[in-house]
């Protein structure tokens, strides 16, 4: 498991409150996490959002 993915898992439920501030348009369907499925994740944000999958990661590292 990467490090990416052990910070999804240990604060999710803080980077998800910050995506939906900054990010409105994210509902909690888009923003289901599931164990070993975090590259679906980020696509699901990413194409929701228009940022590219590096945007978003780097935006959950800068916040978390």
């Amino acid at each position: 498991m990467s490090a990416f993915s052990d910070k999804l898992k240990g604060n999710w439920n803080e980077v998800k409150g910050k995506l939906k501030q900054e990010y409105a348009e994210l509902t909690d369907n888009d923003l289901m996490y599931k164990e070993g499925k975090e590259d679906e994740l980020l696509g699901n944000i990413q194409q929701k959002i228009g940022k590219t999958k590096q945007e978003v990661k780097d935006f959950i590292d800068s916040c978390c």
